[in-house]
């Protein structure tokens, strides 16, 4: 049994043979099982001009979300701050939080959200990455306008997104729960939790260091299942060690005819090594271990597999394995 939370991360992949449009009916699907299964949240990321992942803003899926759900906690993981102005982050977010008191989370993060040049200078209306301060005054002006301009009711629930230690040290200076990204660079996430933690200072968003850890997890009734539905995103991950972004999202039997290098299976392995991947005692297990690891608050688990059905079912057989008596699954 695992005695934490467990949440999930909304990707939002377009799969092979299928359009956007399936993809958008899935993500409803997919939050009314979550919120029956009782995950504690589901957020929505950025991304932008990817064959593989939907440009979908987060802001309009954890709306539709929420108006079709009843329990769980809803929002962005995250919502890229360089991208937009803090007030209009400000003014969607306490406006989603009025219309849905207590279940709002507003997770914020830094890249760009895409690999293309041109599209991230059009995000930017032709400004080049943001500096690091530019970013903190970002986070900070978003805050301050839902505090002090917004404040229509309930307010959201403030999160930093961090791969790094400069992204803790950022969390732990505002005072804000930190969000790590373990299942993009699990070799960080140590050193990024004990910056975090050495350097937290309260405030009227957290009083004390609070972490949730993001896992990549494929969990399927046998190994060699688990590892056939994690054969795509392997593909997407072997193009992006090349450099290749343009890569879409292949079916299953696609990717296991996948050519990859011995080198890009070393490096997929590794990093396969740090998530959770297998049967439900397997996996419950490497969750158990990261949570013990890591002393987080809170599981995410991101499940980036084919068919809305696999991926309902691994998160289906973590919740079983994984709940405790105190949080049986709702029905």
């Amino acid at each position: 049994m695992i005695d934490l939370p467990l949440s999930a991360l909304e990707v939002a992949m377009v799969q092979a043979g299928t359009s956007a449009v399936d993809t958008l009916r899935d993500t409803t699907g997919f939050a009314r099982r979550l919120d029956a299964l009782g995950y504690r949240r589901l957020w929505y990321a950025e991304h932008h001009h990817s064959p593989a992942i939907g440009a979908f803003p987060p802001v309009v899926l954890t709306a539709h979300a929420a108006a079709s759900t009843s329990a769980i906690r809803l929002g962005s993981g995250g919502v890229l701050a360089p991208n937009h102005a803090p007030v209009m982050l400000a003014e969607q977010f306490g406006t989603l939080a009025a219309l849905h008191p207590d279940r709002i989370d507003l997770g914020i993060g830094r890249g760009p959200g895409t690999f293309d040049e041109s599209t991230a200078r059009a995000l930017r209306r032709g400004a080049g990455p943001a500096t690091d301060g530019e970013y903190r005054d970002d986070v900070a002006a978003t805050l301050r306008f839902l505090v002090e301009e917004v404040a229509l009711g309930p307010l959201p629930e403030p999160w930093l997104l961090c791969s790094s230690t400069a992204g803790a040290a950022l969390a732990a200076e505002l005072g804000l729960p930190v969000a790590v990204a373990h299942h993009i660079r699990p070799e960080n996430t140590l050193a990024a939790l004990d910056h975090y933690r050495a350097r937290f200072s309260p405030s009227r968003w957290c009083a004390r260091p609070r972490v949730l850890v993001c896992v990549e997890t494929v969990c399927a009734e046998t190994e060699e299942e688990a590892v056939r539905l994690g054969g795509p995103m392997n593909v997407v991950k072997a193009g992006l060690l090349k450099g290749h972004s343009e890569i879409p999202f292949p079916s299953p039997a696609e990717a296991s005819a996948h050519p990859f290098t011995a080198e890009e299976r070393r490096a997929l392995a590794a990093f396969r090594a740090h998530q959770a991947y297998g049967t439900p005692e397997t996996v419950v297990g490497r969750l158990a271990g990261l949570a013990d690891a890591t002393g987080a608050d809170e599981l995410m688990l991101v499940t980036p597999v084919h068919a809305l059905t696999a991926r309902l079912r691994s998160y289906e057989l973590v919740k079983r394995h994984a709940a405790t008596p105190s949080e049986p699954p709702r029905r």
